[in-house]
């Protein structure tokens, strides 16, 4: 397995700064906003940006199918269609990651670990996703020890529509219009995604069973200029998701076929108001988010509810080489478990960051405290700085700290059974150091980055002979290698390797569920009318768990083929087939992926 993945990544010289920018011309100077001050990914470690052209070029439908390919990033998945989906970055739990779906927090509050589930996220319509790896909690407090993963809406000016259908009985639509003017712009958009999908207990192990997924997503984003000074703007995205699920019935309660369903129900949008004033320019906002998730089964059934919002005030300025933001925050969450107990959770938050710029040297820093109303108060910082060393050559490195505080499901011990008392949890705590070298050739044909990194995390929680403890330590040494070549013809390839040492110190083992060597290659070719990519992914072995029981999975290679053919400048016919070897792997222990599947649909834009 390493050696097939090194081999892979050695087909491009140098790595990758922008990792997923389409290959048909020379890259222009990405940029990154989840930094708070819009920052260059070139100059940013662990900041990755995946435009829209990539997200199509790829014919990626849910999240999950592209951010895989980002170095540092496993995603695990219970079954291959509304599975509770959820990503861990550079070794941290889920529930580590911060993601913002237009500017709004969306992890689960009455998740166990406040992690997001990104089962049915669909990207028809997201504009662009930014990733920054590496703790930053001096950015966006607490679940950000892992990092950040920061969706964008696009505006629309016109009427497009979308459909698909193919194997496993599935079909997809999408249809969304909009106006957009220098003044006001306003599009809305619904979509549905159905298929019968393939048992979710692996049909290896004798369950025939398919499990299906109905999911309907229906969102909005405006904005209007009331003066050249004043401004308004927000989005709402509602998602409903309808998923057959497997459970773990007697005697053996091991993952077999059963009648299980889920249902969920998310809201999340925010409201900004930005105006200029004192000399600098305010940004006032409020961001929302709600989600109600129900288990049906007849062993143990539950539901969750669960809600945040966030308020923020930020202003930015500028003087000379140095750029500056600052402000303030109070976010408040509540879960609502199955065992009847709820919790209020809040923390208020005053943070600042500041970039100086000034010819090949860069330099970032960051200072944040969080008070929380249970827990007590962190502050947290990061700094970072780029070097232009010349000759297309990039050094830049990181220190940052972090924190999360314990969830609702933690605070209250939810799915316990071990004797009174139970262990009073204190916040989890990180550090990191990063190093990285970039290289981009004179005629932009080429360009990519090395990344060298330690993460520690102090007090990391987890759920243990029927609690929730304090562990020591844990520490994800890695490396990170990605890398985009524009080959000619048409032609572009793009790299990314990954090594993840991922180990909990005081047990002396490695973390669940995060290879130790990953990486992906995609190949794609755009043409006048024709234009496709092929995407070969690959996991090295891992351990799992099964009832308990620490045990190793198997690794696995798959490859997904997509094309595409505009018939005039409105219609597109698009194809598109996954698993193309029709291998049979796991991402999760004991839960099946499809075979070989394929898809054939249509793209309308006036």
């Amino acid at each position: 397995m390493r050696s097939i993945l090194l081999s892979t990544a050695a087909l491009v010289a140098l790595p990758l700064s922008a990792h997923a920018q389409t290959v048909a011309e020379p890259l222009e100077e990405v940029v990154i906003t989840a930094t708070r001050i819009p920052a260059i990914v070139a100059d940013t470690p662990g900041a990755r940006v995946i435009d829209e052209t990539a997200i199509t070029q790829r014919g990626a439908v849910f999240a999950s199918d592209i951010l895989a390919d980002i170095p540092g990033l496993s995603v695990t998945r219970t079954g291959a269609f509304g599975g509770v989906a959820q990503v861990r970055m550079r070794g941290a739990t889920p529930g580590k990651t911060l993601v913002l779906v237009d500017g709004a927090p969306v992890n689960d509050p009455a998740e166990i670990n406040g992690a997001f589930d990104f089962a049915g996220f669909e990207l028809a319509g997201v504009e662009r996703i930014e990733v920054l790896s590496g703790p930053q909690s001096s950015l966006w407090g607490s679940d950000a020890i892992g990092g950040v993963i920061a969706f964008t809406t696009r505006e629309l000016d016109g009427l497009e529509a979308q459909l698909e259908a193919g194997s496993l009985d599935t079909r997809r639509g999408r249809l969304s219009a909009g106006v957009a003017t220098d003044a006001y712009a306003f599009s809305a958009y619904v979509s549905r995604f159905q298929t019968d999908g393939v048992s979710a207990a692996d049909e290896a192990d004798g369950n025939p069973e398919p499990d299906g997924l109905r999911s309907t997503t229906v969102g909005a984003r405006g904005r209007v200029a009331l003066s050249d000074t004043v401004s308004l703007d927000g989005s709402l995205r509602w998602t409903d998701n309808h998923a057959d699920i497997d459970g773990f019935p007697p005697p053996t309660y091991s993952l077999a076929d059963t009648a299980d369903t889920q249902d969920s129900e998310q809201w999340s949008g925010f409201a900004r108001l930005k105006a200029s004033a004192f000399g600098l320019k305010h940004q006032l906002s409020v961001a929302a988010s709600e989600i109600e998730r129900t288990s049906y089964s007849s062993g143990f059934g539950s539901t969750f509810t669960g809600d945040r919002q966030v308020f923020s005030w930020q202003a930015d300025g500028a003087s000379g080489d140095l750029t500056y933001a600052f402000g303030a925050e109070r976010e408040e969450s509540h879960g609502d478990l199955s065992s009847g107990l709820s919790a209020d959770l809040a923390i208020t938050s005053v943070f600042g960051v500041a970039q100086y710029d000034a010819g090949p040297l860069n330099v970032t820093a960051g200072l944040r405290h969080d008070d929380t109303d249970d827990f007590g108060g962190k502050t947290t910082g990061r700094i970072s700085a780029a070097y232009d060393l010349s000759g297309g050559f990039i050094l830049s490195g990181a220190y940052g700290t972090g924190f999360k505080a314990p969830t609702v499901s933690q605070a209250l011990c939810d799915w316990c059974y071990a004797p009174l008392p139970w262990p009073e949890l204190t916040p989890e705590t990180a550090d990191s150091v990063e190093v990285a070298l970039g290289w981009a050739s004179s005629d932009g044909r080429i360009d990519g980055r090395a990344t060298l990194y330690r993460l520690n995390v102090e007090d990391q929680i987890v759920y243990r002979a029927g609690q929730y403890i304090n562990i020591d330590h844990t520490r994800t040494d890695g490396f990170e290698l990605e890398g985009r070549a524009r080959l000619g013809g048409g032609f572009g390839l793009t790299v990314a390797y990954a090594w993840t040492d991922a180990q909990d110190l005081g047990a002396g083992v490695r973390l669940l569920r995060v290879p130790e060597h990953s990486g992906s290659a995609t190949l794609a070719w755009t043409g006048e009318r024709l234009s496709g990519a092929v995407t070969v992914r690959a996991e090295g072995d891992q351990d799992d768990t099964d009832n308990g029981v620490t045990v190793a999975k198997k690794g696995f290679v798959t490859a997904n083929l997509n094309a595409a053919y505009a018939l005039n400048d409105h219609v597109v016919l698009t194809a598109r087939i996954e698993n193309l070897a029709d291998k049979h792997y796991q991402q999760v222990f004991g839960y099946g992926e499809p075979g070989r599947t394929a898809y054939v649909g249509v793209r309308l834009r006036y």
